[in-house]
C-alpha cells in the first residue's frame, strides 16, 4: 500500500515508541501506524480503515493514548533536532472545518474561528532552511499571524536570521529575536508591495511545507472536533516529512 511506512521509515520511528513488555500482547506496532497514516494520507473516517489494518477502535485509541502520553511531539522534537539552524522561517496556513468537525459546543475551544467563509483554523509553523518543520501550533482561522510567535520563537538558535513576511512586521518580534542571539529579517509595511529576496525566500520554503502537509486529506481539512487531534495529525504529517527527508539523505 502506498501510504504505509518503508522499512526506512519503520526503522527510524520504531526506537522511539513506548514499549510494553507485560500484560497482553497489543497489535503489531507497524500494522497500527499504517493504518494511523492511511486515516492520514487518505482523509476517510476511521470506520473505513481497510481490514488489514486491524480493528479501527485499536487504531483510535492507540493514536490518542500515545497523542496524550507525548509521544508524537517526541518523535517530531526528536526528528527536527538536527535540522538547519542557519535559517527559521515562520508563517501560517488557514484550513476550513468541515461540518463534521464542528458539530460541538463549544467550538470557541478547539480552535475554531468563523469567518466570512465559515469554520477555519490556522496552522502556525516554523520551519528551517530547506522548509522542514520545527515547531507546530494551531489558533482559530481569524486569529492574527503573530499571535504565537512569542511561543513558536521562543528557542531561536543563537547567529540564526529568522525570515518572515509582512503579518510579522512587529518591533517585539525583532526584540525576541534579539534577546535570543538571532536577528529578524522582516520586510517593513512600507516597502510590502516590493517584497524582499528574503521574503520570497521565507513564502517558497513555507509554502513548500504547507503543500507537502496538505497532501494529508486529514489535514487539508478539518474533520476533527477536537483542536489536540488535529494538531496531532498534522505533526504525523511533519514527521513522515521528517523521515523522507531523512531517507534521501545521502
Amino acid at each position: 500500500m502506498r501510504y504505509e511506512l518503508s522499512d526506512y521509515e519503520w526503522t527510524a520511528i520504531k526506537p522511539m515508541l513506548p514499549n510494553k513488555p507485560r500484560g497482553v500482547r497489543r497489535v503489531n506496532d507497524r500494522r497500527v501506524l499504517n493504518g494511523i497514516f492511511w486515516v492520514l494520507r487518505s482523509g476517510a473516517p476511521g470506520r473505513d480503515l481497510p481490514a488489514t489494518y486491524g480493528p479501527r477502535t485499536t487504531c483510535y485509541n492507540r493514536f490518542v493514548r500515545w497523542r496524550q502520553a507525548g509521544v508524537w511531539d517526541q518523535i517530531m522534537d526528536a526528528l527536527a533536532a538536527g535540522h538547519d539552524t542557519a535559517v527559521q522561517m515562520i508563517d501560517t496556513s488557514v484550513v476550513r472545518v468541515h461540518q463534521h468537525g464542528a458539530c460541538i459546543s463549544k467550538n470557541d475551544h478547539q480552535d475554531m474561528g468563523r469567518s466570512r467563509g465559515g469554520l477555519t483554523s490556522k496552522i502556525h509553523a516554523v520551519v528551517d532552511t530547506n522548509g522542514l518543520p520545527v515547531h507546530l501550533a494551531l489558533t482559530p482561522g481569524e486569529a492574527h499571524d503573530n499571535r504565537l510567535c512569542s511561543v513558536l520563537l521562543n528557542a531561536l538558535p543563537p547567529q540564526a536570521m529568522l525570515l518572515a513576511d509582512r503579518g510579522y512586521d512587529a518591533d517585539w518580534i525583532r526584540e525576541l529575536a534579539r534577546q535570543q542571539g538571532a536577528w529578524a529579517n522582516i520586510p517593513p509595511n512600507e516597502i510590502a508591495k516590493i517584497l524582499s529576496a528574503s521574503a520570497r525566500i521565507c513564502i517558497a520554503r513555507a509554502t513548500w511545507f504547507f503543500n507537502k502537509i496538505k497532501q494529508c486529506r486529514r489535514v487539508a481539512t478539518r474533520y476533527d472536533k477536537l483542536a489536540v487531534n488535529y494538531l496531532a495529525f498534522v505533526k504525523l504529517a511533519s514527521i513522515r516529512i521528517w523521515l523522507r527527508a531523512n531517507e534521501s539523505t545521502p
